[in-house]
């Protein structure tokens, strides 16, 4: 009865991607049958990573991430794991031959979280970018060019910098709460008690140049990932020109988001330029 509770392990990494995350799951469900429950199942494994180093305030962090962390290895290794997230995760890692580095550098920059709190420099900046968001890009390639190495290798540049992209505009776009709740400051040389419209300029620069990089990587995806990628570029990049145009102050004390009426148009205006050959 495994094949049972491996359908059971994928519902659960499919109702958490659900439920985390509306944007990701709109994209998710625009990409072709055949590779969704992978990335139901990545998404669900990275997910619940940051919840223990974000959220669970009342409890022991450290106890909890070091317990993931060995659950992981252990799932890993053997291939099953009693917790549903993990062993849905297992299963795509050796379906498409995950790298184990990719999975180190992702839960080395979870497990900073646990206790570092500023970023001075841009090594560790881009270091700590890599491992929570670059090598979940690509996990994700891995799975959209269904284990075709050469089209890896060609795409994987733009993958990382769409994935920096997108934890970029997270940075930005959670300022109040990464700096008055959890007490982080991910952008070095800023001094965000002082954010003005100069030092918001620079970060958006920043970010556009990822953004331009990854969307000629978008456009030479596989058929069965290609608008769900690029309805997931479109909404990111939707939510940087919102960033761009609201004052340095509000952002400071304000979570800015883009509703849920202008996702649909987007999802709309998606598909007219994906049918229409337009990306």
């Amino acid at each position: 009865m495994k094949a049972l509770f491996d359908t059971v392990s994928n519902s659960c990494s499919k109702i958490v991607t659900q439920s985390y995350s509306t944007s990701f799951s709109m994209a998710t469900k625009m990409l072709a049958t055949s590779i969704r429950q992978d990335i139901y199942n990545i998404y669900g494994f990275v997910r619940f990573a940051d919840e223990i180093v974000d959220s669970f305030h009342d409890y022991d962090k450290e106890t909890l991430f070091i317990k993931f962390e060995a659950d992981l290895e252990d799932s890993l290794a053997n291939k099953i794991s009693l917790n549903p997230i993990l062993n849905a995760f297992q299963h795509t890692y050796h379906k498409y031959s995950i790298e184990k580095h990719m999975v180190d550098s992702f839960m080395r920059s979870m497990k900073l979280d646990l206790s570092k709190t500023t970023y001075l420099t841009e090594n560790e900046y881009n270091d700590y970018i890599y491992g929570s968001a670059d090598v979940v890009g690509l996990m994700c390639l891995k799975v959209f060019v269904k284990g075709d190495d050469t089209k890896y290798n060609e795409l994987k540049a733009s993958a990382m910098s769409l994935g920096s992209a997108f934890q970029k505009v997270n940075f930005l776009r959670d300022l109040k709460a990464d700096f008055d709740v959890l007490e982080r400051s991910y952008f070095p040389n800023t001094d965000l008690n002082n954010l003005d419209e100069s030092a918001k300029q620079l970060i958006i620069k920043d970010i556009e140049s990822d953004f331009a990089k990854g969307l000629e990587g978008v456009k030479l995806l596989p058929i069965e990932a290609k608008f769900g990628v690029f309805m997931a570029y479109r909404y990111y990049n939707q939510l940087l020109k919102k960033l761009k145009k609201t004052p340095a102050l509000e952002i400071k004390n304000t979570r800015i988001r883009v509703p849920n009426y202008k996702k649909v148009e987007l999802l709309t205006r998606s598909y007219v330029k994906y049918q229409l050959n337009l990306l």
